[in-house]
């Protein structure tokens, strides 16, 4: 016969001190929603077929307030990122001004970096290749889609004085 361990959560007990429910069925009730893309109501009903009766404004509160602990938690989790980069920038209209947004993906489909602008230039692709580069291993290759101001970022020294580094964009 298998016996299941109980479940920890992964952030501190601390955090769930004065909730009227155990820290399992907060943490599982919120994993829930983030995961699979459910409504309050739709969270709500699941946990009164399972004899829970919580409100889906309860519901929203918990989101609200675990969702970062849990992100936080998640973090050491996350994998080195990959060896080739598809990068990528575009613009999008915050509080009514032209924003550029800049972000990195690896081959795996993870977020290396993004980076929010005011400028287009090269100090701007300098800065996020620069805080892009400090999240782990170099990349191999970088795909991106054209702009005339990566190859001349990109052959520039790196940061840590690493010359051998050679990035091969595609076009």
């Amino acid at each position: 016969m298998m016996r299941r361990g109980v479940a920890v959560p992964p952030v501190p007990v601390l955090e769930f001190v004065g909730f009227r429910f155990p820290p399992e069925v907060i943490v599982l009730t919120v994993r829930w929603y983030l995961r699979f893309a459910l409504s309050y109501r739709d969270v709500e009903e699941l946990l009164a077929e399972r004899g829970l009766e919580v409100d889906h404004v309860t519901i929203f509160r918990w989101v609200q307030r675990f969702t970062p602990l849990l992100v936080n938690a998640a973090r050491p989790c996350r994998h080195q990122p990959g060896d080739r980069w598809f990068v990528d920038e575009t613009y999008v209209k915050v509080a009514g001004r032209r924003t550029y947004l800049y972000r990195a993906v690896d081959q795996h489909g993870q977020v290396i970096d993004v980076l929010a602008s005011t400028r287009r230039d090269q100090a701007a692709a300098r800065t996020f290749f620069t805080q892009a580069l400090s999240h782990g291993r170099r990349p191999v290759e970088v795909t991106t889609d054209k702009p005339p101001v990566y190859p001349r970022v990109l052959d520039e020294p790196l940061p840590s004085g690493r010359s051998d580094w050679r990035t091969l964009a595609t076009w």
